[in-house]
């Protein structure tokens, strides 16, 4: 927990790390929608935003208030604003999530994948135990539910059909990292990257990582690609480690 006090430095890397970022290929200008985390709003996601609409792509706010969990209509307005995005640019949408916003993004891919182009998660605990994590009593309190019903954490483990990358660190403060690993799949993958929770929307690594994977083109997605110098800031998870990290 005391490694989340690293926020507001990586809030300040990131402007002292634009420069850097911009140089990153230009996007195509799809949709991109963007889920905030537990009990946050659209404020914490407009740097991420702000940064990938200087890209080149177009995002959207999921504009539903603070995220106290998926309380009823939650998932049936950001299914229609998937709809309308698809519809209006002619387009799938790639859905990103940071934290609890990441169960929201993969949720809907699963029920929409000719709509999603791809799935992109910053700390988002999908498996694993649902208590395996430091917020799980602000979860039950800001959601009014209780967690641990083991149908509902079944189907959040499985995977959407469509390309998913998971954004960990593990060094979260928040998340236990083995809850945020994608099993081995030709469409899935880990991006391991140092960085708190509570800043890693602002983390210079971790938007580098997702502005990389929404330029893949589509219907050609690849592995993100840790030769050269990215060995020195980014590790991916193997198989063999997902397979072991419980």
């Amino acid at each position: 927990m005391l490694l989340e006090g690293r926020a507001p430095i990586e809030f300040v890397a990131l402007f002292a790390a634009l420069p850097w970022l911009a140089r990153l290929p230009r996007g195509d200008g799809h949709p991109v929608l963007v889920f905030p985390g537990m009990g946050a709003s659209d404020v914490t996601t407009v740097p991420l935003r702000r940064y990938l609409n200087r890209l080149g792509y177009i995002t959207q706010a999921w504009g539903q208030g603070l995220n106290f969990g998926p309380r009823p209509g939650v998932l049936e307005r950001s299914a229609e604003d998937i709809r309308a995005l698809a519809e209006k640019h002619q387009q799938p949408v790639s859905l990103v999530g940071w934290s609890l916003g990441g169960i929201y993004a993969r949720e809907l891919a699963k029920l929409h994948p000719t709509l999603t182009r791809c799935v992109v998660t910053l700390g988002t605990p999908f498996t694993g135990h649902p208590k395996a994590t430091n917020a799980w009593r602000i979860y039950e309190l800001l959601s009014r539910s209780k967690i641990g019903d083991v149908d509902l954490m079944a189907e959040i483990r499985k995977p959407p059909p469509v390309p998913t990358t998971s954004i960990y660190s593990r060094s979260d403060g928040i998340v236990s990292w083995r809850c945020s690993l994608n099993d081995p799949s030709p469409l899935a993958e880990n991006i391991e990257v140092p960085a708190s929770h509570v800043g890693m929307g602002t983390n210079p690594l971790a938007l580098y990582a997702v502005a990389d994977r929404l330029a893949q083109p589509i219907g050609h997605w690849q592995r993100f690609d840790i030769s050269g110098a990215r060995r020195l800031f980014f590790r991916t998870a193997l198989p063999e480690a997902v397979a072991t990290a419980g």
